[in-house]
């Protein structure tokens, strides 16, 4: 049988209704007689209930008006649930009454109720997997209703919710095996001491992750700077913290290195202030300059008018007084920052222009301590004065007279 005829019995079987009918299930069980058919279904039914599960997460992102969005979020999860639990069944049921099951089992010494507790237990893995992903989006939607939870307590109330389904879905799995608890947390604590030695790191990183969760130094889609890196907070777990660069570059850092770095947050307080330099000549008058800086810099759509931008001097430089423009910006990013910086300059610049205030580039005077010449720059001689030349000229015209007049007094 090809699997475009098997699959055609399954969509009729699947059509007809009657696969809870004893006599049925029997044919189910004649119409894969062999080891190759049964693994060709069970690929199969494994191959549609991977893609349903798959559409099913898209249908989580679709937008519907005729349900609120919980609800809908709800009934796409139990949609998957449902077809991953008759996906599950028909191969349980095809490879059991086939036999292969019962053989494993008495080669394994495995009985009926043993099998039980292997599906309970998965189950409960699936189902709490399933139920921290509602959780998450039950808590997103409700957290965007409500402007007073921000996304760090949501983040924080998910993880909670995380950790506390797991931690009970263990206990439940614990039960069902009817595990000895005192003697697995005797166990417990002595693998918990031998993990601790050889994962410090980890587990350091895992208690600063919760720290920092509670203490909130910073939060989702802040500005920060850990150490040598920048950029903006997108994601916060238990164990790292993720920030995006303004490069686009996504950096990981661990939580126990976020605790023990310097954080500056660029963030906190909704605003930020620049601190532009600017270098004015040192005949220039600074009260008139800093006006015109800073009715410049007041005219800027870039920056906050409250508070007022500010101009001072900060020091005595090489070949210029430094001045200081300090403007303030809102909701600090780095595009704002950058924006903001720039339009300061510019304006600063024309400004000065207009004003005939000198911005000097940096340069050098050579003198002497006590200066009577200019002090030469090359070790090449001056050249000769004109006055040098004539001189020599009219040295060499006397000699030629007074050779003459003696010629002369000789004859």
């Amino acid at each position: 049988m090809t699997l475009p005829a098997l699959a055609a019995v399954l969509l009729r079987l699947a059509s007809t209704g009657t696969l809870l009918q004893s006599g049925t299930v029997l044919d189910i069980a004649s119409l894969f007689p062999t080891f190759e058919l049964r693994v060709a279904a069970s690929v199969l039914v494994t191959v549609a209930v991977v893609a349903v599960w798959r559409l099913g997460a898209r249908l989580h992102d679709k937008e519907v008006d005729v349900v609120s969005m919980p609800v809908w979020h709800l009934s796409v999860t139990v949609l998957r649930l449902v077809v991953v639990g008759g996906g599950g069944a028909f191969v349980f049921t095809v490879w059991s009454l086939s036999g292969d099951i019962g053989t494993i089992s008495a080669q394994y010494d495995l009985n009926r109720q043993t099998f039980v507790r292997i599906v309970l237990s998965l189950a409960f893995v699936v189902g709490a997997y399933v139920l921290t992903t509602v959780l998450g989006r039950f808590i997103g939607e409700i957290a965007s209703t409500r402007p007073e939870i921000s996304d760090h307590q949501r983040e924080i109330i998910y993880r909670i919710a995380q950790v506390t389904t797991y931690l009970a879905t263990l206990a439940v799995i614990l039960g069902i095996w009817r595990a000895d608890l005192g003697g697995f947390l005797v166990g417990a604590g002595f693998l918990g001491i031998v993990v601790g030695m050889a994962a410090r790191q980890t587990l350091g990183a895992l208690i600063a992750g919760f720290v920092i969760m509670f203490s909130r130094p910073f939060e989702i889609g802040d500005w920060v700077e850990v150490g040598d890196h920048e950029g903006i907070v997108t994601e916060i777990t238990v164990v790292n913290t993720r920030i995006q660069t303004f490069d686009g570059e996504f950096v990981m850092i661990p939580n126990d290195v976020v605790s023990s770095e310097s954080l500056v947050n660029r963030s906190r307080k909704g605003r930020l202030r620049l601190d532009v330099e600017v270098g004015v000549d040192y005949e220039t008058d600074l009260d008139r300059a800093a006006d015109v800086a800073q009715s410049a810099v007041e005219d800027l759509d870039e920056v906050l008018s409250v508070p007022k931008p500010q101009v001072v001097a900060k020091q005595f430089g090489d070949s210029a007084v430094v001045l200081g423009v300090r403007p303030w910006i809102d909701r600090p990013s780095a595009r704002r920052w950058w924006r903001a910086r720039t339009a300061t300059i510019s304006a600063v610049s024309e400004a000065f222009a207009e004003e005939d205030i000198t911005i000097p580039f940096p340069q050098r005077e050579l003198s002497e301590r006590n200066p009577s010449r200019p002090v030469p720059l090359t070790d090449q001689q001056p050249e000769a004065s004109p006055e040098a030349d004539g001189g020599v000229e009219d040295g060499e015209g006397g000699d030629g007279d007074a050779s003459a007049g003696s010629k002369g007094a000789d004859e």
